[in-house]
């Protein structure tokens, strides 16, 4: 069987790259309206790819907001049921000068594709793809598969919960599998255990009624920016501890066996630092660079903006100032109860010169993956089948608000095998997917759906 797959994907594996290829050419950003059409263009693209590659049925739902894809191919009733989940959708690119090449014209240097959507998640969803037609075209299924390819991911997935509550009989599964995840290295595997949750808000603070010459009103009147950044700074102490009474109240703190776990993932510091271009690193003291971005709670500024941007000079004193910020959850912590601390905070805390409105973006709650399940179980024999090493779990500094979602209607487990990289430049210019890391995540996906079937 694996001698079958092997040859198989060696046979086709330019055909695999340029099916990606033509798929991360359309530049299908959820967040923007102008790229509906290019939305539900990339929706029948990956349609067609599923029939290709062997699915018996595949259907277009239409959402509120983007459509969503499902596929299956069931072999046998009796036999266990993995769901795929993944998305097609990407980022928006700006800022766009910043991109080597065209972020929706992908090309291959050094073993890199540059593309948006490359890594997140176009290239990783795809990969399981691939598989089904591996494990088709070889006729070596050993579970029935389905997949739900989503198109909001990156808008917090607002219409999926609907989705997922209206068809739990068509979604069900023993397990869900997510590739939209990393991993430490091609020589170091690892599995993701855990997600962070996510509260992203928006908040506009107005001073004057109109914009004013700062000549003639700076000094007597209060700057919105400024006061705006007064409040954002407010929220970490000089330990840059979040300082917003209640924020750490629910926090469900890692054990010492699980930092002591986390700690045997290689990692040099220096190397961290001269990747990023810095020359020091920032966050929570009494915790390590991989603890702050795995096992605790953050506040980031994600955007702020006001007054005059154009070219020159315009000495203006700005009527409005808006900032976006969001927050990494951990388990125990509830987006929904920290969305609501956020907005009293801001309207508690600005001054009285200013009026403050604050609103929610989007949320999700953070997911841990128990070690101990049969799902988890395959995915780590499938990569010591791959790899030759046993795979580190890790827990994932990112937000996948849908893992709780499915848990809740569906009432199975999730796993994560994701085969990107952290320096993969997700969200940002000149995000890649390497190649080696491509064909290897088609190369032991099949391995997972043997495994979990031999475990079930």
């Amino acid at each position: 069987m694996s001698q079958s797959w092997k040859d198989y994907q060696a046979k086709n594996k330019d055909r695999f790259l340029n099916e990606l290829l033509e798929l991360l050419r359309i530049p299908s950003i959820s967040a923007k309206s102008e790229h509906k059409a290019d939305m539900q263009k990339c929706a029948e693209a990956v349609k067609a790819r599923l029939l290709e590659a062997g699915a018996d049925k595949v259907e277009i739902y239409p959402t509120d907001g983007h459509p969503l894809v499902y596929g299956e191919k069931i072999i046998d009733p009796a036999k266990p049921t993995v769901l795929v989940y993944g998305h097609y959708d990407v980022q928006p690119a700006e800022p766009l000068e910043l991109w080597k090449s065209g972020p929706f014209e992908p090309v291959i240097i050094d073993g890199k594709i540059f593309a948006r959507g490359s890594c997140d998640d176009k290239g990783q969803f795809y990969m399981h793809v691939k598989a089904l037609e591996t494990m088709v075209q070889t006729n070596s299924l050993t579970t029935n598969i389905k997949f739900c390819i989503e198109g909001e991911e990156e808008v917090g997935s607002p219409n999926l919960g609907k989705f997922v509550a209206a068809h739990k009989e068509l979604l069900k599964a023993d397990c869900v599998l997510i590739s939209d995840s990393a991993m430490i290295s091609l020589d170091t595997p690892s599995i993701d255990i855990g997600v962070r949750g996510l509260s992203y808000i928006e908040v506009e603070v107005t001073g004057p009624n109109r914009d004013l010459h700062s000549g003639v009103y700076g000094g007597a009147v209060a700057n919105p920016i400024t006061i705006l950044s007064k409040m954002i700074a407010s929220c970490h102490d000089e330990n840059n501890h979040i300082t917003i009474p209640g924020f750490y109240d629910d926090v469900l703190n890692a054990t010492d066996e699980e930092r002591k776990l986390m700690s045997l993932a290689p990692y040099d510091e220096q190397e961290y630092k001269d990747d990023l271009g810095g020359k020091e690193l920032w966050g929570e003291k009494g915790f390590s660079t991989n603890e702050r971005t795995g096992i605790r709670p953050t506040l980031e500024l994600n955007g702020i903006w006001g007054g005059y941007q154009g070219e020159g000079a315009k000495t203006v004193l700005p009527s409005k100032a808006t900032a976006k910020i969001s927050t990494r959850l951990v388990p125990n912590q509830s987006s929904e109860k920290i969305t609501a601390m956020l907005l009293a905070h801001f309207k508690k805390i600005a001054p009285a010169q200013v009026t403050v409105h604050a609103f929610e973006h989007h949320g999700g709650e953070p997911y841990m993956t128990p070690i101990d399940s049969k799902a988890y179980k395959a995915a780590a024999k499938a990569m010591e089948i791959t790899f030759g090493k046993t795979p580190i779990p890790v827990r994932g500094g990112g937000s996948i608000p849908i893992c709780a979602l499915f848990e809740k209607e569906l009432g199975i487990k999730i796993v994560f095998m994701g085969f990107g990289l952290d320096s993969d430049n997700l969200h940002s210019p000149n995000e890649k997917f390497n190649l080696d890391n491509f064909y290897k995540g088609i190369e032991t996906i099949p391995y997972f759906h043997k495994c979990f079937a031999e475990m079930s």
